[in-house]
């Protein structure tokens, strides 16, 4: 992703938020419904496809290595798959834009093929480490050349047959887990996945609904994932829900704006990434689930929040793999809540697309917030529900939950917060500066064309 020039962003409010938003869909959920229709033989078909820069530079992939990929005028999405061991070689290298989860992911489709593959990314992305990744995918055969330090650009080198792997995750992460999951896809017999932690478990309900050969058992407090190589997987009618981590941004603002009160529609509420809202109620947060229902095997609800007085929290470390995404805008509801929120077991959000630890650190204190930095997290005392001073200028890094983070952080300021460049938040949410504006918030600035 490559920007002539940022394009800063405040948004301020003199009223209360109101109104009824839907907010684009699942990101997880995206990426995978296009991988996995991608290797199915026949049509698919996706409602709903979070249209962002990363789900785009997934489906610019999956074309590069054979699928066809359409999106219609209405929306809909139609995929014809070239079937699990189809994967063409790309002609050129896959540019991955922003998207981590892009990467990580494809790497494990390739691993199991006979293709080489180079992937690129933006300049944020070229600083993630993919060693995580790496390490299993070379146990099942796989040769990868990256640049120093593990990164973006790298090549990888499939091999067919692949060798099916037991792997017990160091650390917890779906991205790693969903990686060795679609390389043991097109590698004969069953490859196991050993998770500690539980993770988002998006990868698990969509293979399985794709056909693949599939169990789960819980043995000594650890999931055991395992998978049947050489699938076939059958095409799938799929309807995205509502991503829960961007839901997590007007959530926040209705929470802290006084006098708000908002409908949230459609929103995902799998229990592995549904930790937010049971964080912000915990704190106080009036939030209620209306129209519970279940779509596509994934729970979904839609959200009425109302403005509360927020308490100060220590969550369970337990929860982080649940919200690990959502921590940069819970850190700004705790910057307004009443007393100290002690916020730890955090490391993995060191190597996001921006370190979200420091960099969220800084732009809190800039904007007048009480904020201590630990290795593990923040530690952060709350105004009380009083508002910060605001003013200044917020650097993004790249990060698109940066940036919404202090856009909604600035509505809860006496003088408007700059959000360096708005430019990164297309990368997952495209419509977030419409939408808050149709909830009362108004936006300054210029617009990114």
């Amino acid at each position: 992703m490559s920007h002539a020039a940022p394009s800063p962003l405040r948004l301020s409010t003199s009223r209360p938020l109101s109104g009824t938003v839907r907010v684009p869909g699942d990101k997880s959920i995206s990426h995978r419904s296009l991988m996995l229709s991608a290797l199915a033989v026949g049509e698919s078909r996706v409602e709903g496809l979070l249209e962002g820069e990363d789900v785009l530079a997934t489906a610019q992939a999956m074309r590069a290595m054979g699928a066809s990929i359409v999106r219609g005028e209405d929306g809909l999405w139609t995929i014809h798959g070239v079937g699990v061991g189809g994967l063409l070689q790309p002609e050129a290298a896959l540019d991955m834009g922003n998207s981590g989860t892009s990467t990580r992911l494809l790497m494990g489709l390739v691993a199991s093929h006979a293709v080489t593959a180079t992937f690129v990314g933006d300049a944020s992305l070229s600083k993630r480490p993919m060693g995580r990744v790496i390490d299993p995918l070379s146990k099942m055969g796989a040769e990868f050349i990256p640049s120093p330090g593990g990164r973006l650009p790298l090549m990888v080198r499939g091999l067919v047959p692949a060798v099916p792997i037991e792997y017990r995750l160091p650390v917890a992460s779906a991205q790693v887990k969903s990686a060795v999951l679609l390389a043991g896809l097109n590698a004969p017999g069953i490859t196991r996945v050993i998770e500690p932690v539980p993770t988002r478990d998006h990868s698990e309900r969509m293979l399985r609904g794709f056909g693949a050969e599939l169990t789960v058992e819980e043995v000594g407090g650890e999931r055991i994932i395992a998978i049947t190589g050489e699938a076939e997987l059958k095409p799938q009618h799929i309807v995205v829900p509502g991503d829960p981590s961007s839901a997590g941004f007007p959530v926040v603002a209705a929470l802290i704006v006084p006098g708000s009160e908002i409908v949230v529609e459609n929103v995902g509420l799998n229990p592995t990434r549904a930790g937010l809202y049971e964080v912000l109620r915990a704190m106080g947060g009036d939030i209620v689930l209306e129209n519970e229902r279940t779509v596509g095997g994934e729970p979904v609800a839609d959200l009425r929040v109302k403005a509360s007085s927020l308490q100060g929290i220590e969550p369970d470390p337990s929860i982080v793999p649940s919200m690990v995404d959502e921590f940069p805008i819970l850190f700004v509801a705790c910057a307004l809540a009443h007393g100290r929120s002690t916020l730890r077991g955090l490391e993995e959000l060191r190597v996001k697309e921006s370190d979200r630890i420091t960099v969220m650190a800084e732009g809190l204190r800039a904007i007048g917030a009480t904020v201590e930095e630990v290795e593990d997290g923040l530690i952060i005392d709350g105004t009380g529900g009083e508002t910060l001073a605001g003013g200044a200028t917020v650097a993004t890094h790249l990060d698109h939950r940066i940036a919404m983070s202090f856009a909604v952080a600035s509505l809860a300021c006496r003088q408007p917060v700059t959000v360096d460049d708005r430019a990164p938040i297309a990368t997952s949410f495209p419509i977030f500066v419409p939408m808050m504006e149709s909830l009362g918030a108004e936006s300054h600035g210029a617009v990114v064309a």
